[in-house]
């Protein structure tokens, strides 16, 4: 059944009272706003033939913010209600103190919409999830005598946000998210090794649950088991590095993507702080952060600030052009905030966010770019990884590489991690592929305790010199 649609000021609030309550906490402020909010999601997990878990979670609340310089006030609460809000304010007003500031231009309107504001919980009842989810493990196990255990997932949240300026102005904006996830594990002579694969984006349940989407997505974590089944023990030592396409794009953000953020370089914390207008990596690198892009996981049609979501250039032709923003560090900063303002949720403030980052595709043939590696890997899967934003510094552990020598791709191997820094990285990229892709929907960022859902994508890339760890024999 679908839920009535979140109206804060038709259930809970009285708009006009609201408003005078934002506008005093605000009142000498250069910024503020009240970010209301109500989320619901589900997940649903079925491990080794049985339901190992099944939620439900709903929530609402808000947030008030007052800004004056580098300086914010923010509080919020679970109880959308007016004696709440004025607690909110008070706690809020107490960093502006005496004021002072004007306040900023409120965000330029949008009627653009990225995504269907559809409940993508709704397209299916719970016993069809559950069935599919069943199929996709009986399936999985078919597929492969080895398979010794099957893991599959399906989630969907449904976020509602309005969010109230102290100008009067009032942005709304109805965010769906699904996702499915296959996991295998498959053992042959003793030797285990685990395979996965799925992802999502801002679309409803029903295309994920189709056989035809579900066969292939276990038949890709299947795939990548079994390679990792015939890995060899990686290499390690200073090396060339070939990325493949799409969800590699993970290293880019991190290693990159957070060092772009204004506040990193306002604060001069990040490796790239005061380098705007120079080189700072190879001929023909392109990066973008686009929040623009219809129906993708990380896409916003408007920022938790209210600011249209853009398709910002970071770095052009190896230069860097532009930083992601949102409202306050953008004015300290003097530049135009970019539509990168996020948060969490109503219990956080919003901070400059990547949405979809990605670098543009350039004219070589993928498989002439992985030609070119005389002695080194490629690597076409990654999972989890650290990054240092100060240094840039970044470590990355490969989940599916091969190794290459004189250009001929060879055995798998197993245990390959990427250790390097991003400045550097950059500068030693010396191809780049035809073949940009953007990953599947399943990246999740976190950043000061916040966690928000990203994308990221590339073409095929050749690194020059990167540290590889390798794994013992």
């Amino acid at each position: 059944m679908q839920a009535q649609q979140f109206s804060p000021f038709d259930t809970h609030l009285d708009k006009a009272q609201a408003l005078a309550i934002l506008r005093a906490a605000t009142a000498g402020a250069e910024d503020g706003e009240l970010f209301l909010e109500r989320s619901r999601s589900e997940s649903l997990v079925f491990d080794d033939g049985r339901v190992r878990n099944a939620s439900y979670d709903a929530s609402e609340g808000f947030g008030l913010r007052a800004v004056l310089g580098e300086v914010a006030g923010y509080a919020h609460s679970t109880e959308i209600s007016e004696p709440a809000l004025r607690r909110a304010a008070e706690t809020a007003r107490l960093a502006v103190g005496n004021g002072g500031g004007t306040l900023a231009p409120p965000p330029a309107g949008t009627n653009r919409r990225l995504y269907s504001d559809a409940d993508p919980m709704a397209d299916a009842v719970f016993s069809a999830k559950l069935d599919t989810l069943r199929e996709i493990d009986a399936f999985a196990r078919a597929l492969d005598p080895r398979v010794m255990q099957v893991t599959a997932s399906v989630s969907a949240s449904h976020q509602e946000v309005t969010i109230l300026r102290p100008e009067g102005g009032m942005v709304t904006d109805i965010r769906p998210m699904a996702r499915l996830n296959v996991a295998v594990i498959v053992e042959q002579s003793g030797r285990r090794e685990s395979g996965s694969a799925g992802g999502g984006g801002r679309f409803g349940l029903g295309g994920l649950l189709q056989r035809g989407h579900w066969e292939s997505v276990a038949r890709e974590a299947l795939r990548v088991a079994l390679v990792n089944l015939d890995a060899e023990p990686a290499p390690a030592g200073m090396m060339d590095v070939a990325l493949g396409p799409g969800w590699p794009g993970i290293l880019l953000h991190e290693a990159v993507g957070h060092g772009l953020e204004g506040d990193f370089n306002r604060k001069k914390s990040s490796a790239f702080a005061g380098l705007m207008g120079q080189r700072i990596a190879a001929p023909g690198v392109t990066v973008l952060d686009d929040g623009t892009l219809p129906d993708r996981r990380g896409s916003i049609s408007v920022d938790d600030e209210g600011t249209p979501s853009a398709r910002n250039v970071l770095i052009e032709d190896g230069i860097l052009v532009g930083f992601m923003q949102d409202r306050q560090n953008a004015r300290l900063m003097g530049v135009a905030p970019t539509g990168n303002g996020r948060r969490e949720s109503h219990a956080h403030a919003p901070m400059p966010r990547m949405t979809n980052t990605y670098m543009l595709g350039g004219e070589a043939r993928p498989e002439d770019v992985v030609a070119e590696v005389r002695d080194g890997i490629w690597a076409v899967g990654f999972g989890g990884g650290q990054v240092d934003i100060t240094s840039g510094k970044f470590v990355f552990s490969c989940t599916e590489a091969y190794r290459v020598k004189n250009g001929v791709v060879g055995n798998p191997v197993k245990g390959a991690t990427l250790i390097g820094d991003g400045a550097t990285a950059l500068r030693q990229i010396r191809a780049i592929g035809n073949d940009m892709a953007l990953d599947p929907g399943m990246g999740n960022c976190g950043k000061a305790g916040q966690w928000v859902p990203v994308g990221v994508g590339q073409p095929t890339l050749l690194i020059g010199g990167l540290t590889v760890g390798g794994s013992a024999a």
